[in-house]
């Protein structure tokens, strides 16, 4: 008996914030700049940025993690797999760009300190 038709249309409910979906916050990559803090951060200390202690929570352990994409996998031939794929070699080449710093996006924004020459004095002109 219950196949009654609903007069609500598909995306109704879209609007009201207990039934948004936030599915991606949870699975949005590290920024670039972040894993290149990380990166200098292990080449300081000496210690290497991809080796975790074993947790069961964690895929493969956490044994297995890529540092460049900030992904653990299952096992070492998942891992290997994921080393061939574009995405991480796009990763890569991002990775290699220099830094983003609060420069950049000041002078993105328009926020630029504009040096005039002085009105008076030697540099003016008559």
């Amino acid at each position: 008996m219950g196949g009654t038709v609903s007069n609500r249309r598909k995306g109704a409910r879209c609007k009201i914030k207990k039934y948004k979906r936030k599915v991606w916050l949870c699975h949005r990559p590290k920024d670039t700049d972040q894993i290149q803090t990380e990166l200098e951060k292990s080449a300081e200390t000496g210690i290497p940025a991809d080796k975790f202690e074993y947790d069961d929570e964690l895929p493969g352990g956490g044994q297995f993690f890529c540092v460049e994409t900030g992904k653990h996998f299952a096992d070492a031939k998942s891992l290997a797999d994921h080393k061939k794929s574009r995405y991480y070699k796009r990763r890569c080449k991002e990775l290699k760009e220099a830094k983003y710093t609060q420069d950049v996006a000041e002078a993105a924004a328009g926020m630029t300190k504009e040096r005039l020459p002085p009105a008076h004095g030697k540099g003016a002109k008559a």
